[in-house]
């Protein structure tokens, strides 16, 4: 991977892990999240029109792939408001690249390695170690389950996405699809609490969080077209170690060795996983 394509691929890292920071740390999540979603589809709207292309094919995949994100969303905010950021976001991402392959291999027939294997090995060593060992340090296994339930939602986009992209392009297909999470937010927001509520998410977070969710994309995106799709995806999952760091640093966090070295090891296996 040239040092450019690097480059972009841990700026998408950093800048996703911030977005998350940004939503874990808010005083109403949900309203932040629905507000942030919002914006990053009226920023990207401008380029969908220029680019767009989108064949009826398309529409059965853009349809489910709201509706995985929507469950996503709702299941992000729930996990933040029940645990920290440096627990929910290395277990939910780097759990989910191992159920894609898992589906992969035993639904849709492809072939794994054994390298795949000891990288599957890895992240679940890894999800241990993030939640802690000790008793007197461990988070909650209920805490754990939400994550992974994260984890499943992101590994059903992402399965729906691969496929659903090939029948439109790429930046009308993402705006296509979080439509439908903005709006439905904003209503389910709205209903439990009024406007006021969603006026009271308006601000630097929400829309810092909104642009940084689509520049992610969008650097990925760029990074793909210049570098194989394997090194991509292995490399922006370091998001999950700078997720920890963040969670120490600006949400105050008990982020111990464990979880820290989990987080590591949780990157090595992706890497196993996506590469092998």
């Amino acid at each position: 991977m040239a040092l450019t394509t690097l480059a972009l691929v841990l700026a998408a890292a950093v800048i996703h892990a911030v977005w998350n920071m940004l939503v874990a740390g808010a005083r109403d999540n949900q309203a932040t999240l629905a507000v942030a979603t919002a914006v990053g589809v009226l920023v990207a709207a401008p380029l969908a029109i220029l680019r767009w292309h989108v064949d009826p094919a398309a529409w059965p995949f853009i349809l489910a792939s709201s509706i995985a994100e929507l469950i996503y969303f709702w299941l992000l905010t729930t996990a933040y408001q029940r645990a920290e950021l440096s627990l929910v976001y290395p277990i939910a991402r780097g759990t989910a690249p191992v159920l894609v392959l898992i589906v992969s291999a035993g639904v849709l027939g492809a072939t794994s390695s054994l390298a795949q294997a000891a990288g599957v090995a890895l992240v679940g060593l890894g999800v241990l170690l993030v939640r802690g060992l000790r008793h007197n340090s461990a988070a909650r296994w209920s805490d754990v389950g939400l994550a992974l339930a994260v984890a499943v939602s992101i590994a059903s986009y992402t399965l729906i996405d691969k496929q659903g992209v090939q029948h439109a392009d790429p930046v009308s297909y993402v705006v296509l699809i979080l439509i439908m999470p903005a709006v439905a937010g904003l209503a389910y927001v709205a209903a439990r609490g009024g406007t006021k509520r969603v006026r009271a998410a308006v601000g630097t977070r929400a829309v810092v969080g909104g642009v940084f969710s689509i520049g992610a994309y969008g650097l990925v995106l760029f990074a793909l077209t210049m570098a194989p799709a394997a090194a991509v995806a292995a490399t922006r999952e370091v998001s999950v170690v700078f997720a920890a760091i963040l969670g120490a640093v600006f949400l105050h966090e008990k982020v111990g060795t464990s979880r820290l070295v989990g987080s590591v090891v949780v990157v090595i296996g992706i890497a196993l996983v996506v590469l092998g």
